[in-house]
């Protein structure tokens, strides 16, 4: 039976697709190791904005995946190298005789697997980020005012660090704040009629105000910064609130945070579509250099030609043969129907 996808490899050129595939055993290693970092530099960056992000939002899988892609492309190509350069020594190549299989087994089914995967999350998984800080940041914003409420303690802090870090303001711009309540009822005073009439005046019995946080102010502005009655044209006659000079970060956090986790997310893709082709590369180079050195007792030097192959004939065979066989058990021939069962013949009686 013919091998599956046949290669000549005479003496020279089996020579040079070892020294190749070492250089590239080491760049694979390389991909793998800067995989790792840039899964693991979104991973500490989703840790510190878990907070705005959705519980819900399944983006937090795409680094712990692309982790354990990097690692195993990492290891992929680290057994590589020392594959192909025990190769070049007729002494050194036996230990690596009974490696190669496995290794080529688990790179291809293991590593090339988790590569497939976190290259699908990296094209699918960003397009779930919108509405994950959408509800992450809303839910961060009505929770500012909670500063003695346990498991929400921190949302204000968290939150003002996150305006002053990433220069935003509000989730798409400074008048949602306008929406949620974020001053503490414990600064209220429930005796002060204009308290009572702005808690009276929505349905939610919310203290609403047109003012946003100091974290929304430009501490690099010459001027004070404006908080509070931004909506009121004669409360600032100095300053139109219908021009962008209230001091106030002009963007949104969601805009912001979309774009920065979007874009390391797609450094990643980028990183992993890279690691990807060299890891089937090299694979697919092991696995030519391990069938030739087969033929040839493990000598890569050795007189004559020798062929590599992909899969063996006899192994394309049998799948071809159980192929058929399975699909003849499934479907009877056309025109074929079962044998009836003959009628049980009686006995002529005794004379």
């Amino acid at each position: 039976m013919a091998p599956v996808l046949p290669l000549a490899l005479p003496p020279r050129p089996r020579v040079r697709l070892a020294q190749g595939l070492w250089l590239l055993s080491w760049a694979l290693a390389l991909a793998g190791g800067l995989t790792l970092l840039c899964s693991g530099h979104l991973l500490v960056q989703l840790s510190r904005l878990r907070t705005f992000l959705a519980p819900s939002c399944p983006f937090a899988a795409l680094p712990q995946v692309a982790l354990a892609a990097g690692a195993a492309a990492l290891g992929t190509g680290l057994a590589g190298a020392g594959a192909s350069r025990a190769s070049l020594d007729a002494a050194q190549y036996p230990p690596w005789r009974r490696v190669l299989g496995p290794l080529l087994v688990a790179g291809t089914a293991g590593g090339g697997g988790l590569l497939v995967l976190s290259l699908g999350l990296a094209a699918a998984l960003p397009g779930s980020l919108d509405s994950g800080l959408e509800e992450g940041l809303g839910a961060a914003m009505a929770h500012y005012k909670d500063t003695e409420v346990p498991g929400h303690c921190h949302a204000k802090r968290l939150l003002d660090e996150l305006q002053l870090r990433h220069h935003c303001c509000g989730c798409r711009g400074f008048k949602d704040w306008f929406g949620v309540q974020w001053v503490s009822s414990r600064y209220l005073d429930p005796n002060d009629q204009d308290v009572v009439d702005r808690i009276q005046s929505n349905v939610e019995g919310l203290y609403l105000i047109d003012g946003v946080p100091f974290s929304c102010c430009n501490p690099h502005s010459p001027r004070p910064c404006l908080q509070d009655q931004l909506s009121d044209p004669h409360a600032h006659p100095l300053f139109d609130p219908r021009q962008p000079n209230l001091n106030l970060w002009p963007q949104g956090c969601h805009g912001v945070l979309l774009g920065h986790l979007q874009g390391l997310a797609s450094t990643l893709g980028s990183m992993l579509a890279v690691t990807f082709l060299l890891q089937t590369v090299v694979l697919l180079g092991l696995r030519y250099l391990q069938t030739a050195l087969e033929g040839l007792g493990g000598v890569i030097d050795g007189e004559g030609d020798a062929q590599g192959y992909l899969l063996p004939g006899g192994l394309r065979h049998r799948l071809k043969m159980a192929w058929l066989q399975g699909g003849a058990a499934r479907r009877p021939a056309p025109g074929e129907a079962p044998p009836e069962e003959a009628p049980p013949t009686e006995d002529p009686p005794e004379a």
